[in-house]
């Protein structure tokens, strides 16, 4: 179940969290894997800490260049690219009317241009790795509950995640249309442990006008019926799923991993 034997996966953000997660249990799984970030360090440490199976390369997903690269040393190396997901992800956890041009230009830069140049660049590479394969290549799209339901802290990257949302499904569709064996699905995780999910406990207490980082991790305890918050590792296991040739049948669905926060 869930295997990924002599595939290659390019994951963005890597190098830490949710990304260094996913990228652990697809080696785990059989995967060669490309660890792509910005954190030059970090993603080598990561990659050099989970073997030969796992290659960095310093990836800015707002550069096409950047994505050009990645793709190159995933066919070069390891012969070809069989599953890409945009992982990488800002959150600025500030009301919108308090957010300037610059910030959202940022913000809108690494959640959507990213998630675009990525499944741009990657395409001609997947579509071709799709043909030779029963259950097709993979894009995960790494969206949040913010992008099926609003979010009153960071209006502005609930909108950036609806909006990768809505572009997973809409090329679900278009490689469809075109006849490429790509299927393309997003993942929306609840709070999770991870320097991000840390940020948010930070920015609700910010909103509230108190400094009680506590309370507001205890809120958002509440706010998961299943009575714990999420771990990097529970995004990663449903990112492998969708990965995997046991989601063949899985194209345009978004996969949701909350601990039940949006069942309400």
């Amino acid at each position: 179940m869930n295997r990924l034997d002599g595939k290659t996966a390019l994951i963005s953000g890597a190098s830490r969290g949710i990304g260094a997660a996913t990228a652990a249990l697809m080696i785990n799984a059989g995967a060669n894997v490309i660890i792509g970030d910005i954190l030059k360090n970090k993603g080598e440490e990561t990659a050099k800490k989970l073997g030969p199976n796992a290659v960095f390369t310093s990836l800015n997903v707002t550069d096409e260049g950047d994505w050009s690269n990645a793709v190159e040393l995933a066919v070069g190396k390891f012969g070809s690219l069989d599953i890409l997901v945009n992982n990488a992800g800002l959150f600025l956890g500030r009301d919108f009317a308090d957010i300037s041009l610059d910030e959202w230009n940022r913000l809108a830069s690494v959640n959507m241009t990213g998630v675009w140049l990525g499944t741009k660049v990657a395409t001609d590479a997947l579509a071709k790795s799709g043909a030779i394969s029963n259950q097709g290549s993979v894009i995960v799209n790494i969206s949040s509950v913010a992008g099926l339901v609003g979010s009153e802290l960071d209006p502005l990257y609930s909108m950036t995640k609806g909006g990768v949302t809505l572009f997973t499904k809409s090329t679900a569709l278009n490689f469809g249309r075109k006849g490429y064996k790509i299927r393309v699905n997003s993942v929306h995780p609840g709070v999770i442990e991870t320097d991000m999910g840390e940020q948010t406990f930070v920015s609700r207490a910010q909103q509230h006008g108190t400094n009680d980082v506590k309370k507001s991790r205890d809120v958002a305890l509440a706010g998961h019926p299943i009575g714990r918050l999420g771990i990097p590792e529970d995004i990663a296991k449903g990112i492998v799923f969708l990965a995997s040739d046991d989601a063949g049948f899985m194209t345009g669905s978004a996969l949701v991993i909350d601990g039940g926060l949006t069942a309400r």
